[in-house]
């Protein structure tokens, strides 16, 4: 990837830190997603991937996460900021995943 593509991971990654987590998508299901764990493993994956390269392992779950987001993203409501924050997820596991992609080459 190129930096200014890493570069947008990390803006990203620290606006997520500070973002709290919607509080309504505690113990919620969407499409069968729990929306914590959806959070927090693509957050690890993406946290991982800004110390170095995916293992073949983390890059699968990170595209299978990837498309989960993608799934749900539609059937989230606006309340309490969670398309964005789920939007944001979306996007940091896009530009993880293109990493992952780049260093497989």
């Amino acid at each position: 990837m190129s930096e200014p593509g890493l570069n947008l991971l990390s803006r990203l990654w620290e606006e997520h830190m500070r973002a709290p987590f919607p509080p309504h998508m505690r113990r919620r299901e969407i499409e069968g997603e729990d929306m914590v764990l959806l959070d927090a493993e693509i957050a690890g994956c993406v946290s991982s991937s800004l110390s170095g390269p995916l293992d073949e392992r983390r890059h699968k779950i990170l595209l299978g996460r990837l498309a989960a987001v993608e799934k749900v993203l539609p059937l989230i409501d606006a309340e309490g900021g969670a398309i964005e924050y789920y939007g944001r997820l979306r996007e940091m596991a896009a530009l993880a995943a293109e990493i992952g992609n780049a260093n497989a080459r």
